[in-house]
């Protein structure tokens, strides 16, 4: 599989360095990239909602685009605060294939977000899931109906935890015919 250009993980916020770094090795799997990460920066105080309690994950896009280098580069940012669009309570993450940027959060991805018990494991196969997802949307791809295929939405957290965290056939073939 011929590589489209390189993915840059950009930490926002204070992150678990070990979780990024497995994040990173296996999206470079996932599409057969190179992937580096970049010194951890801020999130933007201007997408800080306060009443909310929440970032506006459109205002962070608009910043990530600044730090991409060309056009071949997919630029992920992620974060541990929790993330929104004005149209919904909450978002998991958010894509703009057009800037070539998107930002993930892990926040509801936590256990602990619905009472229970923390669970490393769970967050990280979640978060992996959700990067993938992004990234591919970076590349193109949009939604799945295959509840299987890591291009499916995720509405729930029971939607993220069935799917699995590969593509498709179908969209594997779309990923080949974009040149991913």
């Amino acid at each position: 599989m011929k590589s489209r250009g390189k993915i840059i993980i950009v930490p926002l916020g204070d992150l678990d360095f070990y979780q990024i770094n497995k994040l990173a090795a296996n999206l470079s799997v996932a599409f057969s990239s190179g992937v580096d990460i970049l010194q951890g920066v801020e999130l933007p105080d201007e997408a800080d909602n306060e009443q909310r309690g929440q970032f506006y994950s459109t205002i962070i896009l608009t910043k990530l685009e600044l730090m991409r280098q060309n056009e071949t580069e997919k630029v992920l940012g992620v974060t541990e605060e929790d993330l929104y669009i004005p149209t919904t309570p909450y978002v998991y993450g958010e894509a703009d294939p057009q800037s070539g940027c998107a930002v993930m959060s892990f926040f509801r991805l936590r256990q602990e977000f619905f009472g229970m018990a923390e669970d490393d494991k769970q967050i990280y196969s979640r978060a992996l899931k959700e990067a993938i997802h992004l990234v591919g949307q970076l590349h193109r791809l949009v939604s799945c109906t295959n509840p299987r295929c890591v291009m499916y939405h995720s509405s729930t957290m029971r939607d993220t935890d069935t799917k699995a965290d590969r593509f498709c056939d179908n969209c594997q073939r779309r990923l080949v015919r974009h040149g991913v």
